[in-house]
């Protein structure tokens, strides 16, 4: 594969999705409320399998996931997971699928609570990301005291496949962690 003479983080050389995502969303702070109930369904079902594996069925998964309809997704019936069992282009596990249809109810409530979803997740950041200072070939953490706390939370709201390492690859995925490596051209631009 071809690439400019960019310094990027390690983990995304090796194929075009990778290193897309890297360069245009990994690290980049979200507020939306559709866009982080995304990433909670994406993160939760790679656990066990690698982001690529995630990556090459994420149209699958908006398709499946009417878009990140969190609204719609909360309705889906027990028929529907037994066409999304036969369905290909997403990961057919019914653990994970059934925790995507629970979180999606267990979303709105906290909506409710806190008003968006994006202002209590926020919260357990101070509001602002959090800089990180890693350096090439420095390990990357795979948790956090508030991701520790944040799946604490979560789970304590009836939330489902979301633990702490989990949830720190949300954190990262959606800028409430900016885990870019310094070297990485994007660090700066990431950076709030």
């Amino acid at each position: 594969m071809e690439t400019d003479q960019k310094n990027r983080c390690p983990w995304c050389l090796g194929f075009a999705e990778y290193m897309t995502y890297h360069d245009t969303e990994w690290g980049v702070p979200v507020h939306d409320d559709r866009v982080h109930f995304e990433f909670l369904v994406l993160e939760s079902a790679q656990a066990g399998l690698s982001w690529a594996t995630v990556l090459k069925k994420r149209a699958g998964y908006r398709k499946a996931f009417a878009d990140f309809d969190y609204q719609v997704v909360a309705e889906f019936p027990e028929s529907y997971v037994q066409e999304l069992l036969q369905d290909s282009s997403i990961i057919r596990n019914a653990q994970k699928i059934r925790a995507a249809i629970n979180n999606a109810a267990r979303f709105m409530e906290v909506q409710q609570e806190f008003g968006s979803f994006s202002d209590y997740i926020w919260s357990f950041v101070g509001g602002k990301p959090i800089q990180n200072s890693l350096q090439r070939g420095q390990a990357y953490p795979a948790t956090s005291p508030e991701s520790d706390a944040l799946a604490k939370d979560l789970k304590k709201r009836g939330f489902k496949f979301l633990g702490s390492t989990i949830v720190y690859a949300h954190m990262q995925a959606t800028g409430l962690i900016n885990d870019h490596l310094v070297d990485c051209f994007r660090y700066e631009q990431v950076k709030v």
